[in-house]
């Protein structure tokens, strides 16, 4: 009996600790956090600066043919963190911080359209060994994907598109109606309340991240809200649908049914400009269906490789 009383202090001790730890060094507890979640993801953080300056650092882990995975506006490399860990046991998963985003270069005066975006990450490719390759993208990073895939098609295997961007003339999302009628972006934080309403407004389903991490990602979106700004008006003036019609790339095209920020009903547009697509709806789910439901997303996605 003794030695379960013992345990148990022991147990509730280190969870007291661990709990102080994060309130008083919330920078270096969230370090270890991500640390900790790559490397049960199979993924090691990376760095190489390209010619002309640039500089990328991505994750990487897993062999096989490889797959590169593009997040979306505002977010960074680890909003794929947890669906590679399903990923990395069949492929060569990179994941790269765009530029303008997380730890990579952010040159204000830079071009931030999709299509300079996809030319760039086509150079990072070749700097890292890869020619032809999977792309999978999550909004933002879908409109690049698609932007890559139609510049250069012999390039790209297939396409993996969650809730991705660069279709307009889809359903006007509560996004752009909100935009339009008050003039303030849900996905724009330049305080810490609007970072806890964008995380509540772009998942349906948000896994539990501690307040004091939330603070910490909420500062760096609040320092690069001018480059956001800039970079958000850039993806609204670009469509990609002319430039996607009729390609032949094998799709997967995935929505969350609750997307606030891109309407459920362009999955269907989407579907008709690409030759070879297939989509899935994913039920009470929201813009970002890889970080809601991980298993989910990853067990869909294999089944369409398998497929190819």
């Amino acid at each position: 009996m003794r030695i379960f009383k013992a345990l148990a202090a022991a147990i509730l001790i280190g969870l007291v600790g661990l709990v102080v730890f994060v309130h008083v060094a919330p920078v270096t507890a969230l370090h270890l956090a991500l640390d900790a979640e790559r490397a049960r993801s199979g993924l090691v953080r990376k760095e190489i600066d390209l010619a002309g300056g640039l500089h990328y650092v991505y994750l990487e882990g897993g062999s096989g043919e490889p797959l590169m995975l593009l997040h979306g506006f505002g977010a960074d490399k680890d909003n794929f963190t947890r669906v590679a860990r399903y990923l990395t046991p069949r492929y060569r998963v990179i994941i790269p911080d765009h530029i303008g985003f997380g730890e990579s270069s952010h040159p204000m005066d830079a071009d931030y359209s999709p299509l300079a975006q996809a030319e760039r990450l086509r150079l990072f490719a070749q700097a890292i060994g890869i020619g032809k390759v999977h792309l999978g993208g999550s909004s933002m990073g879908g409109h690049i994907a698609l932007s890559y895939a139609a510049a250069h098609p012999g390039e790209v295997q297939s396409l993996w598109l969650l809730d991705p961007g660069g279709v307009w003339s889809g359903p006007k999302s509560e996004l752009v109606e909100t935009i339009e009628k008050t003039g303030r972006n849900p996905l724009m934080a330049r305080n810490t309340q609007e970072f806890a309403r964008l995380f509540e407004f772009a998942m349906s389903d948000p896994p539990y991240i501690p307040a004091p991490f939330l603070n910490v990602m909420a500062a760096a979106r609040i320092a690069n809200a001018p480059l956001e700004a800039k970079i958000f008006e850039q993806l609204r003036g670009d469509s990609v649908e002319e430039r996607i019609r009729g390609l032949g790339t094998p799709s997967l095209i995935v929505w969350g049914e609750k997307d606030r920020a891109l309407s459920v009903g362009t999955a269907e547009v989407l579907h008709g400009l690409l030759a070879k697509s297939q989509v899935v709806i994913l039920k009470d789910i929201g813009h970002l269906p890889m970080m809601e439901v991980p298993e989910r997303s990853a067990q869909d996605y294999l089944r369409f490789r398998e497929a190819l």
